[in-house]
């Protein structure tokens, strides 16, 4: 089963490693990783997609909780949560065949933010479904090169 996991860590050296190590020492694949300062300087949000089954996953946050840099750890697997990706596609686009790419970029709420003489760079934020769906139609014009984030997540705010 997938688990996304929002790690609060200490914002300092090697503790990105230290995390990871655990992970990849227990034999679990790290899908997808972010690290970026929470609006505490001295904090970071680490968070980790990873694939587990729940004994697994257990054994991982009980070493997690160990860790004396880990603060908090929150599982995000299952709840409402806000969760997104950032991609650039760069796109194989003639001049003859660049506004069907444009086309397809605008039906995403996606942006252009380079042209080339033979190619469009796209940016697009979304959901794993969105941007895959985006590859697919990109995939016919030819992806010269593809590049995505790991996932953030959030959980949702309280409905009033």
């Amino acid at each position: 089963m997938k688990h996304i996991l929002s790690v609060l860590v200490e914002n300092k050296p090697g503790v990105l490693s230290r995390v990871t190590g655990l992970i990849s020492r227990r034999g679990f694949n790290i899908e997808s990783l972010t690290v970026a300062p929470t609006e505490d300087e001295t904090m970071s949000r680490m968070t980790i997609v990873m694939d587990a089954d729940d004994l697994g996953y257990e054994q991982i946050t009980k070493q997690l909780h160990k860790l004396v840099s880990t603060y908090k750890i929150s599982d995000m697997t299952g709840e409402d949560t806000i969760e997104r990706e950032l991609a650039l596609f760069k796109v194989a686009a003639g001049p003859e065949r660049r506004h069907e790419v444009i086309e397809i970029a605008n039906v995403f709420r996606a942006k252009v933010v380079d042209v080339g003489k033979n190619s469009l760079t796209i940016e697009a934020t979304g959901d794993a479904d969105k941007l895959g769906a985006m590859e697919d139609l990109f995939r016919a014009y030819g992806i010269k090169q593809l590049t995505r984030t790991g996932k953030v997540a959030m959980s949702r705010g309280a409905r009033d």
